[in-house]
């Protein structure tokens, strides 16, 4: 927490790099937060932008009470919550944000024939996840993906831990029976 502080010391007191620092650590979160929730890429591109703009102007109000990443997904879901209201788009998920490079995916020793069948696999995931409903989704993806904690997701999403337990067993639930259903169709077309 510490540290913390510091770097919002150096921000508040005008240090451009103390903030850029802030940026490149969380620009994962948001981006997936973001690109989870809107379908427009350009539409994407500036919410991330309005997020972190967001964050630069409130920071003095932050109050140390959450970690520092907590604080700035709930920004960057409530705006995309109140973009979507306001536009009210067709949500949608997207598993694999731009920029994304074949050095980014963890193959070892994976044969190709092997890396493909799993990149398959995580892309048949991601259309699965696209079908949740996007409260499921956005918990599937923070709790996955983020490492975040009940209690952490709860706060973003504000929503309490038993709730978010809940959710995330059902989304397992309806992504497992989707999942299923969809390779039994391919078995029996096959």
């Amino acid at each position: 927490m510490e540290k913390t502080r510091q770097q919002i010391n150096a921000i508040l007191d005008g240090n451009p790099n103390a903030f850029t620092a802030l940026i490149s650590g969380h620009q994962r979160l948001v981006g997936q937060i973001v690109y989870r929730m809107i379908k427009d890429e350009t539409e994407r591109e500036d919410l991330c932008q309005d997020v972190f703009l967001k964050v630069y102007q409130n920071l003095r109000s932050f109050q140390y009470k959450a970690k520092l990443s907590t604080w700035i997904a709930r920004i960057a879901y409530n705006t995309c919550l109140n973009y979507l209201e306001k536009k009210r788009t067709p949500l949608y998920e997207d598993c694999s944000p731009e920029g994304a490079t074949l050095d980014d995916c963890p193959i070892d020793d994976a044969s190709p024939h092997e890396w493909t069948q799993s990149r398959q696999a995580s892309l048949r995931l991601c259309e699965e996840i696209d079908g949740l409903p996007v409260v499921y989704g956005t918990i599937v993806s923070l709790y996955h993906l983020q490492d975040m904690t009940y209690a952490e997701i709860g706060s973003i999403l504000s929503l309490p831990d038993g709730t978010v337990k809940s959710y995330l067993f059902r989304a397992r639930k309806m992504l497992r029976e989707r999942m299923l259903a969809k390779y039994r169709r391919e078995e029996l077309c096959a």
